[in-house]
Order: C-alpha cells, then structure tokens, then sequence
C-alpha cells in the first residue's frame, strides 16, 4: 500500500469476538474499525467515513441483511459497498446476500489470502467509481460542479427548501477581452483563480457551478436577504482587489456581476428562481458592472 495515502476505513460487523479479533489480524495494513451488533454498526457509520463494510449475516437483534437494506435505504450510505461474511453456503443465503445489497460474500472460516484479496478487489472498484463519479459532475478546467450536476443537486435542494433559498449567478465582466489580449491559457487561469476566490467566501453548505464559459452559479440557504447581500458584497469586492498572474509578465485585475433573487411562493422551479437571478445578473450588467443587482421575485 502506499504509505502517503490515506488508509481505507475498514467497519468490521459481527457478533463474535474471536472473529473480529481474527478479521483484525488479517487486515492489519487498514484502518478496521470493529462493531459487535448491527446497531452499532448503523451508528458507526452515521459518525465516521467508512469505505467498506464486512459485515456478519447471524447476529441477533438485527440480521446483517437488515442491517444492509438500512444501509441501502440511506443517501449517506447506500454506496458503501458491503462484504457479507457468512457459514452459510446454500444458495438462498448467498442469493440474499446480493438481494439486499451486497457486493460480494466471504464464507467462514476465513481464508485470509481471500479475505484480503476480495477487500482489495473491492476497495480498487470502490476507488475507481469515486474518481470517475468525479469526472462526471465535476468542470474539468476549474474541478466546481458541472452544469448537468449543479441543476440535479440545486433542483433538490429547491425541493428541500420554502423559504431562506436564494440563487446567485455571477459572470465575470469583459472576459473575451482578456482572451483576446492575453490567449485562452490567461484565461483559463482566471477562470480557475476565480472560482477559487468565490469558493473561499461561499459558506460549505452552498452548490457552486460553472454553467457556461465564464458564468457561474450558486444556490444557498441563509437566514436574511441581508446575509446574503453581505456575501455578495464580500465577493465583489475580493474578488476586484485580487491581481491574477496570467504569464511570466503580467498581473491582471477583473471584476464581476452578480444577480441574487430569493425563492417565493409564485417561483415553482429551480430555472425559474434561476431565471429570476439570472435577470438581475442581467441588469448588473447593463447599468456598470462590478456590482451586484437584488431582484425582489413576484409573490
């Protein structure tokens, strides 16, 4: 394993002592953390980021297969993949152990070159799922969400949300000029440079995208119109006194527009609570730049 890598976190799950103690041994190049009833193990991951389960069948109170469907029914849980560990060999047993979720199955008494064979497997399998999940809603110039994944997060998010929801677009003025003058490779440096300002500001809780070109997007709770004018006051103005280094020679300074609207009870999507921010985005635009416009939807 590589020693400046994180080590996988490892939820061992099963009613016997002696089996963890044996799973432990086995695995003694990871991070297991061990569980004796499937009520701690829902409890234990509730608390801690783990990257696979083993996970016993026979335990009293709850089964594994219980415990697994739990997994599965949760969104913070449902893609940690589960190794059922097992004396059953009938193919009802294995046939559940699939049924309710499981990646693989492991039969006792443990082989230890196959127990660490199939966490290997199944934790490689694990790893290349995250990295191309990442490929796959992430902006590859500036690593922010892509369009098609910021509307699915913001669509549930305006879903989740009555009131305190607000969306803010924000472009960065006179962009092509800066291609223009300095090639695609300035730009893309501004591109990556701006985001990072933005993302420095915007509180953790807050879906950020790039929509387009040099156009962005954010979607975010807060308690007051107040707040959120403050955040976007706190953005224009940072961003303004940030010197961007596009090349060897030059330093240079942009600034932004920005919209912000917030969800009302005539607002029945998230493109249109967008519509409404992109309108004021709009309007900065058009009467100087370098500031933020607030549009007051119609209730």
């Amino acid at each position: 394993m590589n020693n400046d890598s994180p080590q996988p976190t490892i939820l061992v799950v099963d009613d016997s002592e002696s089996n963890i103690e044996m799973v432990l041994a086995i695995l003694d190049n990871y991070d297991v953390i061990p569980a004796t009833s499937g009520k701690d193990a829902l409890d234990m991951v509730a608390s801690e980021h783990i990257d696979l389960i083993l996970l016993d069948i026979l335990m009293p109170q709850m089964s594994g297969f219980e415990v697994c469907e739990k997994l599965k029914v949760s969104e913070q849980t449902k893609d940690i993949p589960v190794i059922f560990l097992t004396a059953q060999k009938d193919e009802d047993s294995i046939e559940s152990a699939y049924l309710t979720g499981g990646v693989d199955y492991v039969t006792k008494p443990f082989k230890p070159v196959e127990l660490l064979a199939r966490v290997k497997v199944h934790l490689d399998l694990q790893n290349l799922i995250q990295k191309l999940e990442y490929l796959a809603t992430r902006d590859s110039l500036t690593g922010i969400y892509n369009r098609r994944k910021f509307f699915k997060l913001a669509e549930k998010m305006f879903a989740t949300y009555d009131e305190h929801l607000y969306a803010i677009m924000l472009d960065i003025d006179f962009f092509k000029k800066v291609n223009d003058q300095y090639g695609h490779n300035a730009g893309d440096i501004v591109l990556k440079q701006t985001t990072d300002v933005i993302s420095s500001l915007l509180p953790s809780s807050s879906i950020f995208g790039r929509i387009g070109g040099e156009e962005f997007a954010v979607v975010l709770t807060a308690s007051s119109d107040e707040q959120v004018i403050a955040l976007l006051d706190n953005i224009v103005s940072t961003y303004a006194n940030t010197s961007m280094k596009v090349d060897s020679i030059h330093e240079i300074q942009c600034t932004l527009s920005c919209g912000m609207t917030q969800k009302v009870e005539s607002i029945k999507t998230i493109d249109d609570l967008l519509k409404e921010a992109d309108a004021a985005l709009y309007e900065a635009k058009q009467t100087g730049r370098n500031k933020r416009v607030i549009r007051a939807a119609r209730r």
